[in-house]
């Protein structure tokens, strides 16, 4: 395995990985590396944009109908429609 120093961290980077690591029972070295590995080779989440291009094309617009209710409210409805 490879080693990895690093140099010139602020203070503040050092306490809050140590106090990261003691919460959650682990070395500094440790949580160090798990950081790294979550950053670098986790898969990215993918955006609301990607999520919806990626959804399947499905109906059509006339068949769903938003209609008004007495009381204001609006609800969605999917219609029928004989083909």
């Amino acid at each position: 395995m490879a080693q990895l120093m690093v140099r010139n961290l602020d203070e503040a980077v050092v306490r809050a990985l140590k106090k990261r690591a003691a919460q959650r029972n682990h070395s500094a070295e440790q949580e160090h590396r798990e950081i790294l590995e979550q950053a670098l080779l986790a898969p990215r989440r993918r955006s609301l944009a990607e999520v919806l291009a990626a959804m399947p094309d499905v109906g059509d617009d006339p068949d769903f109908v938003r209609r008004q209710t007495d009381r204001g409210e609006v609800t969605a409805r999917k219609t029928t429609r004989s083909r």
